[in-house]
């Protein structure tokens, strides 16, 4: 029978539920620093990201994008055989890459002391899990890192789609693909699909792909994905899926009816918080269910804090990773640290790919008066390749004091770049820092820094 908790007398000074980027480095920095920590994943070690988020679908914008190269190399005088692609070949690659990234996070967590249980953990009260394996486990402080979960509405033949942690383990690819959503992930995964040879359609039901972007980003991206290939197809609600012999028929709103091989929801994501026993310990979830944090990332019961997608503040795995830091370094390391979630900069593997920091065009107008310098091209080796698809650049400046309020780049390497834009912007640079820069030339960055003549002011 495991101990239970007497007076200040814990099994861990830390324990955490979840093993994913921010409860690894909470768990890891922790015992780091002395404290003796105990982790439990159900799954596999590395969470969403690693496993079936950020880094395979990373790998496979990459394998989608020899497409282009394929296409654009005749053009810089490269002759080849007519290009195919396999995807078995590719999925073995990349579950061996994600197995090995795995086991870097087992030992890492191992070399720190850290206490692995392989197994489901749930709430026994404030300062108590309970395991299968080994009954109740009693911790000074625990940390709820477990991320979030796809989200299918409820619609009749739901069970009928598949969700983003399914395409990572078909056996082949479909001809034709329906993917329900305009988010990033819906986005994304359009563009990869479609760059693998699938016949894709996105339904979505708004007017606009991408919403919460900005204005100019979301139409470029959606004039870009139409240009190479997919239907992209605004103002349509799915109402139904039916199985049609090996097809599935997909009604949408005013009764159309089309077949297609796989359907993808990529309707949003929730919480990963249910059944773990939150409320009965006095915590009230949310929205979706999540966990309500301060911003030291504490909740309303002082032993419980959340780290990451469970408290649907941003869900990006570098945030998820820089509050399991601040947490570790608040509670382990005398060093109190609430998490900035201003400014964060984020790329979305969209093909083109966004590079995106700060206010959006629509956001700085409904704060104050702003100048806006934006431009259009086609970069040099889109010209050679034959390429007719732009790059945007866009950068958004408070009128008044000419600080920088948002920078977005679409095209390629965005998410390179908008990494170091990134720095300048949190720094408050002002236009005329930008100016004073002198130009990479020749780059397609250099139009940041080159930028003279506003498009437009409010």
């Amino acid at each position: 029978m495991a101990k239970r908790h007497t007076g200040n007398v814990f099994d861990y000074d830390l324990f955490v539920i979840g093993g994913g980027s921010g409860g690894i480095r909470a768990a890891r920095m922790a015992a780091n620093a002395g404290a003796r920590v105990g982790l439990a994943e159900e799954d596999r070690l590395g969470g969403t990201c690693v496993i079936r988020g950020c880094v395979p679908k990373k790998l496979m914008v990459n394998a989608a994008d020899y497409s282009d190269a394929f296409r654009g190399a005749a053009g810089f005088g490269w002759s080849a055989g007519e290009p195919s692609f396999d995807w078995p070949s590719f999925r073995t690659a990349k579950d061996r890459e994600i197995s090995r990234l795995e086991s870097i996070y087992r030992k890492n967590l191992a070399a720190a002391g850290v206490q692995i249980f392989e197994e489901r953990a749930v709430l026994a009260d404030a300062h108590a899990v309970s395991l299968a394996s080994c009954g109740t486990k009693s911790a000074k402080h625990i940390l709820v890192a477990t991320g979030g979960a796809p989200f299918v509405p409820d619609l009749p033949g739901a069970g009928l789609a598949s969700t983003s942690n399914d395409v990572f383990l078909l056996d082949k690819l479909p001809d034709r693909v329906l993917i329900v959503g305009g988010g990033y992930i819906a986005c994304e995964f359009a563009g990869i699909l479609n760059g693998l040879g699938c016949r894709v359609t996105l339904n979505y039901r708004g007017e606009q792909i991408l919403r919460g972007f900005d204005g100019d980003v979301r139409s470029h991206v959606s004039e870009a994905m139409s240009a190479r290939g997919i239907e992209v197809c605004l103002n349509a609600e799915t109402e139904s899926i039916d199985r049609n012999g090996p097809a599935l028929a997909v009604r949408t709103t005013g009764g159309s009816l089309s077949e297609f091989d796989f359907v993808l929801y990529a309707t949003g994501r929730r919480p990963n918080t249910a059944g773990l026993g939150l409320e009965a310990v006095g915590i009230e979830l949310g929205r979706g269910g999540k966990v309500p944090v301060d911003s030291y990332s504490q909740s309303p019961v002082p032993s419980i804090y959340a780290v990451g997608d469970a408290t649907d503040r941003i869900n990006l795995t570098p945030v998820a990773i820089r509050e399991g830091a601040a947490f570790a370094q608040t509670v382990f390391m005398n060093n109190p640290t609430p998490v900035d979630h201003a400014n964060v900069p984020t790329a979305v593997f969209t093909r083109p790919e966004i590079g995106t920091v700060g206010m959006t065009e629509e956001a700085a107008n409904a704060r104050g008066k702003t100048v806006v310098y934006s431009t259009r091209f086609r970069p040099l080796s889109a010209v050679i390749a034959g390429s007719k698809e732009e790059v945007l650049m866009k950068v958004v400046v408070d009128r008044a004091s000419r600080v920088v309020l948002g920078v977005h780049i679409v095209g390629p390497g965005a998410g390179e770049l908008i990494q170091a834009v990134g720095i300048a912007v949190r720094m408050g640079a002002t236009k005329e820092d930008f100016d004073r820069t002198v130009a990479v030339h020749p780059t397609a960055a250099e139009e940041l820094v080159t930028l003279t003549e506003p498009v437009g002011e409010a």
